[in-house]
Order: C-alpha cells, then sequence, then structure tokens
C-alpha cells in the first residue's frame, strides 16, 4: 500500500495526534471547560473549528449550556452565527435546550434570531417561549 503524498495525488493521512487533540477541544467546549479551552484557542486552536457534523466550538459549548464558555469563545472570534450541516445555529440549539444565559450571551454579541433552518425564533415559537419571541423580534 502506498502512503499518502501530494506527489501521487492523494489527501495525506490525518496525524492521529491532532485528531486526538480535536477530540480534546471539542470534549472541553461540551464540558464547560472555559479557561482551558480558551487557552487553547489563544494558543493557535481556530475559534471556529467544526467537528464531522458540521457542529462548531460555540454550537457545542451552547447546546450544552455553558454561556462562560460561549462568551470566550465569542471574544475570541467565535461566529455566533455559522450553522452546523443541519442548518441549526448555535442561538436555535440554545432555544431548543432552553439555555435562556446561553441565548443572553449569543443573542447580546449579535447572534441573528432568524439565522438557520429552523430559526432561533421558529424554535421559540414552536416551544411557546414567548418571552423569547418578543425578545427576538423587539430587535
Amino acid at each position: 500500500m502506498t502512503q499518502p503524498t501530494p506527489e501521487n495525488g492523494t489527501e495525506p493521512a490525518h496525524d492521529p495526534e491532532v485528531i486526538q487533540l480535536a477530540a480534546k477541544v471539542f470534549d472541553l467546549a461540551r464540558q464547560g471547560a472555559t479557561d482551558t479551552l480558551a487557552a487553547y484557542v489563544d494558543a493557535g486552536v481556530p475559534a471556529n473549528l467544526s467537528n464531522d457534523r458540521g457542529d462548531t466550538l460555540v454550537m457545542l459549548a451552547a447546546y450544552h449550556g455553558h454561556p462562560k464558555t460561549v462568551a470566550a469563545l465569542l471574544a475570541r472570534g467565535a461566529d455566533p452565527d455559522r450553522s452546523n450541516d443541519r442548518g441549526q445555529t448555535p442561538l436555535a440549539g440554545a432555544v431548543f435546550k432552553g439555555e435562556e444565559e446561553v441565548v443572553r450571551e449569543l443573542f447580546d454579541a449579535g447572534a441573528d434570531p432568524t439565522a438557520g433552518t429552523p430559526s432561533a425564533i421558529e424554535t421559540a415559537r414552536m416551544f411557546g417561549k414567548s418571552d423569547l419571541v418578543a425578545l427576538f423580534e423587539g430587535r
């Protein structure tokens, strides 16, 4: 078997250490390990790093209810409106999960409540969250 190289026109093999580091960073976002995750981003991990489903670090932190982690990622340039492969945004995910503090962090950082499919405002309507609908419509 030939090792992939740029010369033979195949994709280079993924470095197992890089894959392991990426998995660790995604876990940090899910766990809300704000300081450690922020240190990785400060050291060069992209703030908009996404997994094989298009979930960014901010999406994972938002979905798992970690407002401080979301704020740290946003402060480091994470895109609050970047949708995953299913068209979901971090704001819509936070609305779906009932993570009010995360919703506020994202919204205050300029997240668009009409972005994504379904959007955050559509999700709020679907789940009868009239306070969030009012917030989003008042923008």
